[in-house]
């Protein structure tokens, strides 16, 4: 069964940062492309004009308040304890994953007393996501029991620019549920917030075409029709480098 977090911090919602759009105007911090035009709570629109970063051809906000909203944790959260930046291996037999090479880098930011944003450092980020055939590791469940194992699970804790990446493999999938990797980010020892960042469908269609993916088989959901997606706030931004594919996921976190 799944099992929902209360969280004690929060993510900023859509309605919170949309009306701090309309208070504060072009100052003001929301998930977009600098200069685009966002909706405000009056149906207006405002030009938001913020700092950028670019890695591999990715563009995403940083440091950057951004709306995401948190979702359910799922039913396979394991607390490994285990701190490592390349997460593709099982611990105990050293076999790495096959699959899309994919580097993950999240971007975590505090809101501010005055709205602003800085870097938080020294926060939490742990994932967790399916291998290519759409099976989790040290859980059981109709149809595997990876029980022992912790494969595609780690966690890190943000440099001084708020910063953690990940080295994994591009997700797989399972029937009834899109492409999504989960994620908790906890800015201290009492508080945490949990989400999950999908992907682009069109990316997922071209990545599996390839082996070890495509000898699964068609897919059946998509963001579309999936229980759990929101929107397009928890897609991460995804580009092509060198043969694997880079992600950047901005977030801010609330603390108050």
């Amino acid at each position: 069964m799944d099992n929902h977090d209360k969280p004690i911090g929060r993510l900023r919602t859509r309605r919170e940062a949309l009306a701090l759009l309309a208070l504060a105007g072009a100052g003001a911090l929301a998930a977009c492309t600098p200069g685009a035009t966002t909706p405000t709570t009056a149906g207006a629109t405002a030009t938001v004009d913020v700092p950028t970063q670019t890695v591999a051809g990715v563009t995403a906000v940083t440091p950057a308040c951004v709306v995401r909203p948190e979702v359910t944790e799922g039913p396979y959260y394991v607390d490994e304890g285990l701190i490592r930046a390349d997460i593709r291996a099982d611990t105990a037999t050293g076999a790495v994953k096959a699959g899309t090479p994919l580097k993950l880098r999240f971007l975590v930011s505090q809101i501010t007393a005055d709205n602003g944003c800085a870097a938080l450092p020294d926060a939490t980020v742990e994932v967790w996501h399916c291998d290519a055939d759409g099976v989790y590791s040290d859980v059981t469940d109709t149809g595997f029991d990876t029980t022992g194992q912790d494969f595609l699970r780690g966690a890190l804790v943000t440099d001084a620019n708020g910063v953690a990446t990940f080295t994994t493999i591009y997700p797989g999938w399972y029937s009834s549920r899109t492409v999504h990797i989960h994620f908790k980010v906890r800015p201290n020892a009492n508080q945490v917030l949990t989400s999950q960042i999908f992907f682009d469908d069109a990316l997922s269609d071209v990545v599996f075409e390839a082996e070890p993916y495509a000898g699964k088989g068609q897919r059946d959901t998509l963001n579309s029709n999936d229980s759990i997606y929101e929107d397009t706030l928890l897609v991460a931004a995804t580009a092509t480098a060198d043969g694997r594919y880079e992600a950047i996921f901005a977030i801010g976190v609330d603390l108050t």
